[in-house]
């Protein structure tokens, strides 16, 4: 079987290709590298790479060609606080980008898409832990973009043969169990590759967004869950899509939260060093806690996290950046 990895030198594309690489299907990534790292390219007889933005008339025109029976897309900007500040940038590559990549898949009869979605579309809870039912009200323009995706799947999916699996990440984090993926994200703006970067001296400080939340430590709470446990979840809804020829919606995450805070001193304690911090104005758009309910994909795709633990996750991430950096334990 052929697929299609778009942004796939990128941190949770380069994982999924690695675990569908194992399966010995056929795979083409396509990858600007403007967040990706070309550590991440694989040297393999099923693997093939373009270089180049999807966006791009003829870089589009050349995946497609490759004729792949599934498309995973995880080519987005991704940052909430940056899409409060460069809406454009999102709306040309979440929104626009990917509309052109789904007409392209139902002109070819390619079917089963899928999307790199985020519990961004939820917005402030209204209760928790956050289930699939709970009302999508966006909070940040990043969120916005993805409920536009998803509004449209569902209406291409009624109209046309496309079938797709929208996985809501909570919050991706750690690397490699098996430690097959080294490369680190370009210009990070998610919490924990920030904490790396600054444990590592890659930064002087790091700034925490506000500690006057209604939480225990005024800090913001989310849901962590390790990249190997996300990946395993896109391989099983390939699978549930193709076999029963239906859509999915699901939720991905630990149903357990731990606050900036709590994340800083865990990290601390396991790596034994300082980490250098101010504590800065909150962010447009941030929720207080975040909290996933992830039965439906255990029911459905019979999926369970494994390793989402704190410990494990950051230790995972510690390890490569370790590595990237020649630092010693």
């Amino acid at each position: 079987m052929r697929i299609l990895i778009t942004g796939g030198a990128g941190y949770i594309g380069s994982h999924v290709v690695h675990d569908l690489l194992e399966r010995n299907y056929e795979i083409l990534v396509c990858d600007n590298f403007s967040t990706g790292n070309k550590k991440n390219i694989v040297k393999h007889e099923h693997y093939k790479l373009i270089e180049g933005d999807f966006r791009d008339p003829d870089i589009l025109n050349a995946i497609i060609d490759f004729k792949p029976k599934v498309v995973f897309h995880f080519a987005a900007s991704k940052a909430a606080g940056e899409s409060m500040i460069n809406p454009i940038k999102y709306s040309n590559n979440n929104i626009r980008g990917t509309l052109f990549l789904l007409e392209k898949m139902i002109e070819n009869e390619i079917q089963y898409f899928i999307f790199s979605s985020s519990a961004a579309v939820y917005g402030e809870p209204e209760y928790l832990p956050i289930d699939e039912n709970h009302p999508r009200n966006p909070t940040n323009y990043y969120g916005f973009t993805k409920k536009v995706i998803e509004d449209n799947l569902e209406w291409l999916s009624k109209l046309t043969d496309l079938k797709y699996a929208s996985l809501r990440y909570f919050n991706a984090a750690g690397y490699d169990i098996k430690g097959r993926v080294l490369g680190l994200e370009n210009q990070p703006q998610n919490l924990l590759p920030i904490v790396m970067e600054t444990l590592i001296g890659e930064r002087q400080e790091m700034e925490i967004f506000g500690n006057d939340y209604p939480t225990p430590d005024g800090t913001c709470i989310r849901d962590y869950i390790h990249v190997n446990d996300l990946s395993n979840a896109h391989l099983l809804a390939m699978d549930y899509i193709i076999k029963n020829h239906a859509n999915i919606v699901v939720n991905l995450g630990s149903e357990k939260g731990i606050s900036v805070m709590e994340m800083i001193q865990t990290a601390e304690e396991l790596t034994k060093k300082k980490l250098n911090y101010r504590i800065g104005q909150r962010r447009a758009g941030d929720a207080a806690k975040l909290l996933a309910s992830s039965k439906k994909a255990k029911e459905l795709l019979k999926w369970n996290p494994l390793y989402s633990d704190v410990k494990t996750i950051l230790l995972t991430m510690w390890s490569v950046y370790q590595k990237n950096y020649h630092i010693l334990s």
